[in-house]
């Protein structure tokens, strides 16, 4: 059975606003799936993740490159994503992707249960033409991001980039992670965030793999994640 709950969360700053973010969440590891509604007065968001299903995702967060991003960290991840998301996108899409990024991590907590029997570490390389990326993480609960990317633009199309740090940030503290981002080479930069997506969709499949050889156990010596 999964656990359902409701959490009142302090917004952003002294903005005195409260937050509601409910989840249904799985703990043992028979389905690995998740659902996240987040609603605030900035921005309303609906994410359903299914870590073990490869099925096509449908996306809509009314911020095209952010759609487009995450379907290509859902398709190379192995790992099938129903989101629904609006914001105050006509001030700019700062507070949408932020939540994005909450939502994402809460579901990967939830859908993660209590980790036993995850490989936990996970690491991948992907090219993108001129462009290289690698992205290492451990799903440890321990929320770290390190993130040496250095664009130079500050925008694709119309899309701010400094706000994919702050995705992997909102991501990687939500969700109890150690998170390192690396560009390796790159000038492009659509096509550098299109390599650091799908470099992080096949890291996180590669961490949340069950490892057959430790027979569900925590994957850590003292026995605590």
């Amino acid at each position: 059975m999964g656990e359902r709950y409701v959490r009142n969360v302090q917004a952003r700053g002294s903005n005195p606003l409260i937050s509601t973010i409910t989840v249904d969440g799985n703990h043992g590891m028979a389905a690995r799936t998740a659902n996240i509604e987040r609603k605030t007065r900035e921005t309303e968001i609906f994410l359903s993740l299914d870590l073990d299903s490869a099925d096509s995702s449908t996306i809509d967060t009314g911020i095209p490159f952010i759609d487009h991003m995450l379907n290509l960290m859902a398709a190379h991840g192995f790992m099938q994503l129903v989101l629904k998301g609006c914001g105050d996108t006509e001030i700019d899409d700062h507070h949408t992707v932020e939540d994005l990024g909450i939502c994402l991590g809460l579901a990967l907590k939830q859908a993660l249960g209590k980790k036993e029997g995850i490989s936990r570490y996970g690491e991948a390389t992907v090219p993108m033409d001129e462009t290289l990326a690698r992205v290492v993480l451990d799903i440890s609960n321990r929320p770290f991001l390190v993130y040496r990317v250095d664009f130079k633009k500050n925008t694709t199309g119309s899309f701010d980039l400094g706000l994919i740090k702050e995705f992997f940030r909102a991501l990687a503290f939500n969700a109890g992670i150690t998170l390192h981002i690396d560009l390796l080479s790159g000038e492009e930069p659509h096509h550098i965030a299109e390599a650091i997506f799908k470099a992080f969709g096949k890291a996180l499949d590669r961490a949340t793999r069950l490892e057959s050889r430790i027979k569900g156990k925590l994957p850590s010596t003292k026995g605590l994640l």
